[in-house]
Order: C-alpha cells, then sequence, then structure tokens
C-alpha cells in the first residue's frame, strides 16, 4: 500500500537516501585503488615532483577502476531519470560494470593519453618559453574542455552503442554545442564536491551518485531536444517528398 502525505514524503526521501548511499558506496569500492592512488599525493606530498608523480601514477591506474567504475554508476543513474526508480542497485551496477568494462577502460585510456599530452605541453609552454605563455592558456582550455566532456562521455558509453573513439568524439562535440547544460553539470559537481570537502564523511555516501543523476539528467534533456529536432527533419523531408511526388504527378495529368 502506497504511503501518501507527510509520511509517504519522509518515505520517498529515504529510499533516495538508500539508492544514492549504496550506488556511491559501490562506486567507492571498486575505484578505491584509483582513489587511494590520486588522494595519497594530494595529503601527503611534500614536494611538486612528488606530487607530480602521484598524480601520473593514479593517471595510470584511472582506466582501469575509475572508468568502469563511474560507467557503472552511471548505468544506475540512466535508470533512474529515465523513471526505473526500483532497478536493483546491486545487478544494475554490476552488469553495467561488466558490459563497459572494455569500452570504457579504451575511452580512459584514450583520455588519459589526451591529458597526459595536453599536460606536458601546458607545463612546457608556461614555464619554458619565454613569449609562448598564452598558449599554455590555450591547452589549459582544451584540458578544461575535455575535462568537462568525461560527464557527457560517461553517459553516451550508458546510452549509445558505439565505438569509442566515436563516443569520445561525440561527448566533446555535444558539450561545446550545449554549453548552458555543460555549464549547470559544471556547477551542480562543483557544489557537490565543495560539500563534500567541508563534510567529509558525504563523499563514501553522496558525492559521486549526486553527481551522476543530475549529469544524466542533463544528458538526457540534450537527448530528447535531439530527439525531437530529428523527428521534425524528418517529417519535414517526408512532407517534401510527397508534395514533390504531388507536382510531379500533376504534371503529368
Amino acid at each position: 500500500m502506497e504511503m501518501r502525505g507527510l509520511m509517504g514524503g519522509f518515505y520517498k526521501i529515504s529510499e533516495w537516501i538508500m539508492r544514492l548511499s549504496v550506488t556511491n558506496v559501490l562506486w567507492v569500492i571498486t575505484s578505491l585503488p584509483f582513489l587511494y592512488l590520486l588522494l595519497v599525493p594530494l595529503f601527503f606530498s611534500q614536494t611538486v615532483e612528488q606530487l607530480i608523480s602521484g598524480l601520473l601514477v593514479s593517471a595510470l591506474a584511472a582506466p582501469f577502476f575509475f572508468f568502469p567504475a563511474t560507467a557503472a554508476m552511471f548505468t544506475v543513474a540512466r535508470k533512474w531519470v529515465m523513471g526505473e526508480e526500483e532497478a536493483p542497485l546491486l545487478k544494475t551496477f554490476f552488469r553495467g560494470y561488466k558490459e563497459n568494462y572494455v569500452k570504457s577502460m579504451l575511452g580512459g585510456l584514450l583520455y588519459t593519453l589526451i591529458f597526459v599530452i595536453i599536460g606536458v605541453d601546458y607545463w612546457v609552454y608556461y614555464s619554458g618559453m619565454e613569449g609562448l605563455q598564452l598558449l599554455s592558456y590555450i591547452f589549459m582550455g582544451i584540458g578544461i574542455l575535455l575535462l568537462i566532456s568525461l560527464f557527457n562521455f560517461f553517459c553516451m558509453i550508458v546510452h549509445y552503442h558505439m565505438k569509442t573513439v566515436q563516443l569520445v568524439k561525440n561527448a566533446i562535440l555535444i558539450t561545446i554545442g550545449r554549453p548552458i547544460r555543460a555549464v549547470s553539470t559544471v556547477v551542480i559537481a562543483a557544489a557537490a564536491i565543495f560539500i563534500s570537502v567541508n563534510f567529509t564523511f558525504l563523499f563514501p555516501f553522496f558525492t559521486g551518485s549526486v553527481i551522476a543523476f543530475m549529469a544524466f539528467y542533463n544528458f538526457y534533456q540534450v537527448f530528447l531536444k535531439l530527439k525531437e529536432q530529428q523527428e521534425k527533419q524528418e517529417q519535414e523531408a517526408l512532407e517534401s517528398q510527397d508534395q514533390e511526388m504531388a507536382e510531379q504527378e500533376t504534371k503529368r495529368l
């Protein structure tokens, strides 16, 4: 029997807290090696060289742990956004992990390679070449764009069946083509991370899953808009074709 009123509201809130927390804990567990390699240099490095070397090691681990775990988390978020709130969490998460592991790993390797190249170029132009510092800011901008496109990459990997290179390419194009949605996703992610930094107990339970849910919600709105535009174009093409056929038939008569 469905509960109504105030108690029904509390029950729904408790359900969502459970969904978000369980999914986030699964994500933390499956990406734990990457998180460990990332957080240790961030908090315990005493020199810039130690920090950079530690971040490079974590970057090498990201494709094998962070990317598959995040793809699995976005698989669950996709279910929620598309109205399947009652989807079994464990089954959905680990099915998404298994089905998307290879593709997410390859995407992670590609992203990591690009980030390393951009990072090296930024460092070279910023610190080693006088008069060319402007190029370092260009590379910084490209890096930020790629970082933002990761949200769309994870959304697309669980929503489309595409080759890895095509996924990365389309993720970047959507990020550029829908800047308002991209910015709103970044703002939400930044707010969630800021709150988690100030209330660290939230990170293991909510940070990742909240970001994934809102990122896929924004992506799905873009998807629906593009689908509507495509259907409109197809309808206009059919109407134009019918009109041409009618005109040809009239000429024959």
